[in-house]
């Protein structure tokens, strides 16, 4: 993804607080398994 720009990223809706993310360097390997925006959101996953 060398030399997009960032209005022009990947985006996904968080399952649990149904915010609009964009893609990350961090989440390069593995986008497609990538669900939640955050940690705090993945926790509260398991609370629902």
């Amino acid at each position: 993804m060398r030399g997009v720009k960032k209005k022009n990223l990947p985006k996904k809706i968080c399952l649990v607080c149904s915010r609009e993310f964009a893609w990350r360097k961090k989440w390069r390997k593995d986008w497609q398994e990538v669900l939640y925006c955050s940690k705090l959101c993945k926790k509260r996953k398991q609370l629902i």
